[in-house]
């Protein structure tokens, strides 16, 4: 099992860490909101450990952002709030469990083990838009049975898209997810990719897929 720990905080960071690593768990501790948020992006954490202040970016916009983008991986939340209206809050934003400090590891532990037994939602590896079809599985993307042929961005962006089909997804999202967090959200890289899959995917079709939200970004739709 792997945790995520982003926690500020040295003293409990190092506490949590060490704790989860007796018990054979993998565990990163990272400081830093923004960094945090990269890694949980990225990485197959089975568990993410959160604080709700940080450095850099604040938990409950992690949080939020997280459960925005598509993350469905458990989220147990780090708070010295013990009010009510704040557990409401975080609950409301995509938290699974919260744990108030101080804390005993015990509790901490149990919550964290409670999650980590959940079973994950079991994802189709066929994503389907009208008649176009990408196979996670394969990487092999068809439109109407023909086959496409994509870089591997293309292929990361119109899956990205078609995860959230129907939903108008910003350029900076589709970088984040494509290129990565600190990847320059100035570029035009993200048009120049759907330039090339609207050649590839929609071109020689009837019906359009891919289309353009201006000033906001881009959707594909049956």
């Amino acid at each position: 099992m792997k945790v995520l720990v982003i926690e500020d905080d040295k003293t409990v960071g190092q506490f949590v860490k060490r704790g989860l690593e007796q018990q054979r768990w993998s565990v990163d501790l990272v400081a830093d909101g923004i960094e945090g948020e990269r890694l949980a992006r990225t990485q197959p954490y089975d568990v993410v450990v959160l604080d709700m202040r940080l450095p850099g970016k604040q938990g409950l916009d992690i949080l939020r952002d997280l459960r925005a983008w598509g993350f469905e991986r458990p989220v147990l939340v780090l708070t010295a709030q013990d009010a009510v209206d704040a557990k409401v809050t975080t609950l409301r934003a995509g938290a699974d469990d919260y744990v108030t400090k101080p804390f005993a590891f015990e509790e901490l532990l149990a919550r964290v083990e409670a999650l980590a037994r959940r079973p994950r939602a079991i994802s189709t590896p066929v994503l389907t838009v009208g008649d176009l079809t990408l196979d996670l599985d394969t990487r092999e993307v068809r439109r109407d049975g023909r086959l496409i042929d994509l870089t591997p961005k293309e292929f990361l962006v119109l899956e990205y898209l078609m995860r959230h089909a129907g939903r108008v997804m910003s350029r900076t999202l589709i970088t984040e997810y494509a290129w990565g967090y600190h990847f320059d959200p100035g570029t035009n890289i993200v048009d120049v990719v759907i330039n090339h899959l609207r050649k590839k995917v929609d071109a020689s079709a009837e019906k359009k897929l891919i289309a353009t939200v201006r000033g906001v970004g881009y959707v594909v739709k049956g």
